[in-house]
């Protein structure tokens, strides 16, 4: 693995008026009108997050609490669960 690529879970769950996404590990979510859309606006919302994190020196994992997970509260309305691969360079200054 590359020692610059970050992967965690990500879960797409279908709400009454399109889609919404989720980082498992991050607690990080986001939404759109259709599935690949939620999709891509989760990856976004988690890099900037992880990137907001670094640079202010923030905890980056935070997992969603196990009781607000929709994988175990709402099986039927998750449609999709995915890896997210997440490359991005980290610099150190001095």
């Amino acid at each position: 693995m590359d020692k610059n690529m970050f992967v965690f879970t990500g879960v797409i769950i279908k709400e009454p008026e399109g889609f919404s996404s989720l980082c498992l590990e991050v607690d990080v979510a986001s939404q759109g009108e259709t599935i690949e859309e939620a999709k891509n606006n989760l990856l976004e919302a988690v890099t900037l997050y992880l990137e907001s994190a670094i640079e202010s020196n923030l905890v980056i994992l935070r997992p969603v609490p196990e009781d607000e997970n929709p994988v175990k509260v709402r099986p039927n309305d998750v449609v999709e669960t995915f890896k997210m691969n997440i490359d991005f360079e980290v610099k150190v200054y001095a």
